[in-house]
């Protein structure tokens, strides 16, 4: 990759020489741990300007602190969540609604928003997600002794759950995953093609809501009203690709990663399926260790941020995933420790913009381990087998084979 010129406005000396997406463990890795391999942007500065830090090869402000990550994301008049991550891959510009919204717009959308993603309305989905994943592990079980764990259960499961929410056919599961996929993860080619795609998929359902409604998510939204008005068409497709999309990896994401923790930890595997009181708060520790999201802000204005001479326009990084390792936080941060109580992880975010789904989230994690561990007898990576990880904007993991007696 070419030398990405450096602004002049930031000084040589904090140049660093890291990104999410090009450096050792981030690329498509056997057997990877890119969660690891953050860590070792503790051992330099709080903040430093790595040149090549975004999907399209810009470079970012990159904040290592968890305290200072919190200071940027409740700053919300100097540092702005408006980027048009997604409408950028068409050479448009419309915001994801509510997640890139500044107050107090953003919080007009999110106090629609709330109660569908609740606490009270996921007690309500609770049956409905445990059953899900039963039916999808008893499967596996009677199956055989080995599979698949993205391919038969993880995705499956997490986007079946949001799949009903948004009130979508299931039988299309494979290609809402494969558009998410091209969209998160795929070239210059299949990135802006994905987009185009769910955006008219996006169009399409909400037009056919409006003239039949029913009961579900994409019905509620064009009915609604904000400020004693009806929602426009951007403002429908904002939210409803934020949901479409934000439904379609992370979680399954999360699932991936603590199953290939506990399958290669089997002392922690045992402890939770001798003591499954213990799931909830393992969970926890697992969301800790293994985040998924890079969450951009753009400076409003000039600033100056514990040293840094920050622009405005200037791309500023906080990685859940490099907070979440921070010493000045976490005791052993780079240990993953099931007992850990007080746990302040920035999984979810933090301030205005926390994930507005983590509620859903956390159960479907928590339903999902507790599920599996009652099901499947005590299991290990497949030998043979090396599980592919990646960084990047959002972390992942694929082809997780397990096996069991």
């Amino acid at each position: 990759m070419a030398t990405k010129p450096v602004p002049d406005h930031v000084p040589p000396e904090m140049v660093g020489d890291f990104s999410l997406f090009t450096s050792p463990g981030m690329s498509p890795t056997p057997n990877g741990d890119p969660h690891a391999a953050v860590a070792c942007v503790h051992a330099g500065p709080s903040i430093f300007y790595s040149p090549w830090n975004t999907r399209t090869g810009l470079g970012t402000w990159v904040i290592t602190r968890a305290a200072d990550q919190r200071r940027v994301l409740q700053e919300t008049e100097v540092f702005s969540s408006h980027r048009s991550i997604f409408a950028s891959a068409l050479g448009e510009d419309w915001p994801m609604i509510p997640l890139e919204l500044d107050p107090p717009s953003h919080g007009v959308f999110r106090s629609l928003l709330n109660p569908l993603l609740s606490p009270k309305r996921v007690t309500e989905l609770e049956p409905t997600i445990r059953e899900r994943a039963a039916t999808l592990i008893d499967r596996i079980a009677s199956s055989g002794t080995s599979c698949d764990v993205m391919k038969d259960f993880a995705f499956p499961f997490a986007v079946n759950i949001f799949l009903r929410f948004l009130g979508l056919p299931d039988h299309r599961l494979d290609t809402f995953v494969g558009w998410a996929k091209d969209l998160l993860h795929g070239d210059d080619v299949r990135r802006p093609a994905a987009a185009r795609t769910i955006v008219s998929f996006i169009d399409e359902l909400a037009a056919m809501r409006r003239k039949k409604p029913v009961d579900d998510f994409m019905s509620f939204i064009v009915q609604a009203q904000v400020e004693g008005r009806g929602l426009t068409d951007e403002e429908v497709r904002g939210i409803g690709v934020l949901i479409f999309v934000a439904g379609l990896d992370t979680v399954a994401a999360a699932i991936g990663f603590d199953l290939a923790y506990l399958a290669r930890n089997l002392k922690d595997q045992e402890l939770l399926r001798n003591e499954p009181d213990r799931i909830v708060l393992a969970a926890e520790e697992l969301l800790r260790a293994y985040p998924s999201v890079q969450m951009i802000r753009v400076a409003r204005k000039d600033v100056d941020f514990e040293g840094a001479p920050i622009r405005k326009g200037d791309y500023v990084s906080c990685a859940t995933m490099i907070a979440n390792r921070d010493p000045t936080e976490f005791q052993s941060p780079n240990t993953v420790d099931l007992t850990r109580e007080d746990n302040r992880h920035a999984a979810f975010g933090y301030g205005p913009h926390r994930c507005l789904g983590s509620h859903l989230a956390r159960r479907e994690i928590v339903i999902g381990l507790e599920e599996w561990l009652a099901r499947i007898p005590p299991f290990r990576i497949k030998e043979g087998t090396a599980p592919i990880t990646h960084g990047g904007h959002v972390f992942g993991i694929e082809n997780l084979v397990l096996d069991w007696a």
